[in-house]
């Protein structure tokens, strides 16, 4: 019994450790959507990366916290921690800047731009 609730502990954690992340994200793509470049890295910009850095650090070790507990249950990684640094990076000259992409991330999860 001590490990189910220890495991139901875990799994209690485990959501809200996804929900701070996900907010975070959400208020981060916001940001974006708004016309603040950085958060995906397109351009190779200082000013931009400077900006963007502690957010994206935050997200990164709320990701390794979910992570770990994820390893701890049995669970796969965090799949939106990954979806989200593979869309980081250079891109295309063509593709969509950051704000658009932003915009079609928070459609994607379901929330609005404001």
């Amino acid at each position: 019994m001590a490990k189910a609730d220890r495991l139901e502990r875990l799994d209690v954690r485990r959501i809200e450790l996804e929900a701070d992340y996900h907010d975070a994200l959400v208020a981060a793509l916001r940001t974006a959507a708004g016309g603040v470049w950085g958060l995906f890295d397109h351009k190779p910009d200082k000013a931009a990366r400077s900006r963007t850095s502690p957010v994206v650090a935050a997200l990164d070790e709320l990701a390794s916290d979910i992570d770990a507990v994820r390893d701890q249950l049995g669970l796969e990684p965090f799949a939106l921690h990954q979806s989200f640094l593979a869309a980081r990076g250079p891109v295309a000259s063509d593709a969509p800047g950051e704000p658009k992409q932003a915009r079609a991330w928070l459609e994607k999860l379901g929330v609005g731009v404001s």
